[in-house]
């Protein structure tokens, strides 16, 4: 016998250790679902205390204070929503107050019952194993007649433990808190996992992410209800605030439940109808995760304004665009910065870079400052060109002393991975928004903001000489990148080989790259770790972005050139 179940899932923000905040926004989306007539509402994991908390984790006091925390949220729920079911993610700790990533199951004003996530990630950015203790019991809970089985994000990507559990358990439907951190494709494997996942269990599965950002990561939603056959019921949109309801019909009483919240079934209703969100393109999807990244980063850290220098070149015009689009071109101020080497093009790639998007604009000329160090310290060669770098990043960090603004450091995953910056000087900042993009993803970034404000009636903000000109860091005469670096199209196509699929040097060599070039593109990845460990965070939006993604020794004498 089938019966009708109003589901709702909170795609919301949380801040990491803001519990009154985070405990606003659950009763907020609560009050939402009740409005809508949800009988059920699901909350992304660790909402309450936000994700992903680190070693905040070990801490007892933190611990505690989420405990609280998560029984002030229940006698609340009980008062703004008492018909409503309610799956809330929090911080626990076990009988010998290790840390534990938990779901409470609350439900008229109580704490009905707990689930504790069994499968923790310990890849990538993931650090579960260190700061949680898995759970090892499952959990079916009846709600209307229906049973409903939870596991939390990382158990489903896994056929064993929770998954084949609940399978053997027989619910009728599955509910999935995630936090689950925005990578280039992984909507696409999302949703094939969940379909997957459905089909195995033999039940719906509602999957519910959360949105927003923290530090370098950046969190898209792409919440999802699928039926038992895999087929996709609703989907939310991608980096969209909001509480979706869904109407499901399912398989009342298939299960032996571990706690009843209410035996009777739903009356039958007329449903609402799903909505399935399209998919956002490829380079559409990249700039909304860069955007709401430096947004959540900016806000969240409680900066008023952003301060960045304008080159004319295409790295600083897109952090202008992209700072413009997060926080507003009212709130964005642009400084060049040009030396003796300085072209005209850059002045005036930078004005109109300015112009375009109404932020505040200025010229400081560095070429005094840097004479007095050159006059003082005798520098030549290349030490002589890292002081004009030098002078600008002192300058940019001096006017955020004095102003408080955030400053963007607009450097690029291509020249990150091969040491192309100068310490203290374009490297200094507190947030890189572009340093997760290869320069070949600049510059198609660009071109798509361009057309997307085109197709709008706006003014392209990006211009378009910055878009085409050859790049230079015209720290000397005639300078260009192509002087010391493989064209960007070769020398990205190495650095996915060699970065992101840990090909080595066995892997360039079938894809055909010249030997020679291989190894000294490798050398160069290899010496310049000492310098990305010093570079400010950035959006992730890889599989193996420099950071947690990817962590080396600084110090090692192994090399794939050896």
């Amino acid at each position: 016998m089938s019966s009708q179940l109003r589901v709702g899932l909170a795609q919301v923000n949380p801040t990491v250790g803001d519990l009154i905040a985070n405990r606003a926004l659950i009763l907020e989306s609560a009050e939402k679902a009740a409005a809508a007539g949800a009988h059920l509402l699901l909350f992304p994991e660790m909402i309450l205390t936000g994700y992903p908390v680190e070693d905040l984790a070990l801490r007892a006091t933190f611990r505690k204070a989420s405990r609280k925390a998560i029984a002030e949220v229940a006698d609340s729920l009980g008062e703004v929503a008492p018909g409503l079911a309610a799956v809330v993610g929090y911080l626990d700790e076990d009988r010998n107050g290790a840390p534990q990533n938990a779901v409470a199951l609350i439900y008229r004003g109580q704490i009905r019952a707990t689930y504790i996530k069994h499968h923790l990630p310990n890849y990538g950015v993931f650090d579960e194993f260190r700061n949680f203790v898995p759970g090892t019991q499952s959990l079916v809970f009846r709600l209307h007649g229906i049973d409903i089985g939870v596991a939390i994000c990382e158990d489903i990507w896994h056929a064993a433990g929770p998954v084949a559990d609940l399978a053997a358990r027989t619910p009728g439907l599955v509910v999935v808190p995630n936090g689950s951190p925005y990578e280039r494709k992984k909507d696409d494997r999302r949703a094939k996992l969940v379909s997957q996942r459905a089909i195995e269990i033999g039940a719906p599965l509602a999957y519910v992410n959360m949105t927003g950002a923290q530090d370098d990561l950046v969190f898209d939603g792409d919440s999802i209800v699928v039926d038992a056959q895999g087929r996709t019921i609703a989907r939310a949109p991608q980096f969209h605030d909001g509480v979706m309801v869904v109407d499901c019909d399912l398989q009342e009483r298939t299960s032996t439940p571990d706690v009843i919240l209410r035996e009777e079934s739903i009356a039958r209703y007329t449903p609402l109808t799903p909505g399935v969100a399209s998919r956002l393109d490829d380079a559409a999807e990249i700039w909304q995760a860069l955007v709401v990244g430096l947004r959540d980063y900016v806000e969240k850290n409680g900066f008023t304004s952003i301060l960045l220098g304008l080159s004319g070149g295409i790295d600083s015009a897109v952090v202008a665009a992209l700072a413009a689009d997060a926080i507003g071109a009212r709130r964005v101020y642009g400084v060049s910065l040009p030396s003796q080497y300085s072209s005209d093009h850059s002045l005036s790639d930078a004005q109109e870079s300015a112009d375009r998007i109404g932020l505040h604009y200025s010229v400081i000329h560095i070429q005094p400052m840097v004479n007095t160090f050159l006059n003082e310290l005798g520098l030549t060669g290349i030490a002589e060109e890292n002081v004009q770098a030098r002078v600008r990043g002192t300058t940019l960090m001096g006017l955020s002393n004095q102003d408080g603004h955030l400053v963007l450091a607009t450097g690029n995953k291509s020249e990150l991975a091969v040491g192309y910056s100068t310490l203290y000087g374009d490297a200094v900042g507190g947030y890189a928004p572009i340093k997760d993009l290869l320069k070949m993803e600049v510059w198609a970034i660009a071109k798509w903001r361009n057309a997307q404000a085109l197709r709008m009636g706006e003014v392209a903000p990006i211009p378009e000489n910055s878009i085409a000109k050859e790049p230079s860091a015209e720290l000397r005469p005639d300078q260009k990148d192509s002087d010391s670096l493989p064209d960007y199209p070769t020398l990205d196509r190495m650095l996915t080989i060699y970065i992101d699929e840990d090909g080595g040097l066995d892997g360039l060599l079938a894809a055909g790259f010249d030997p020679e070039l291989a190894m000294r593109t490798i050398r160069m990845v290899d010496r310049a770790e000492y310098k990305r460990r010093q570079y400010p965070p950035g959006t992730k939006i890889s599989a193996r972005a420099f950071g947690k993604d990817r962590r080396l020794p600084i110090t090692s004498h192994w090399s794939e050139t050896n």
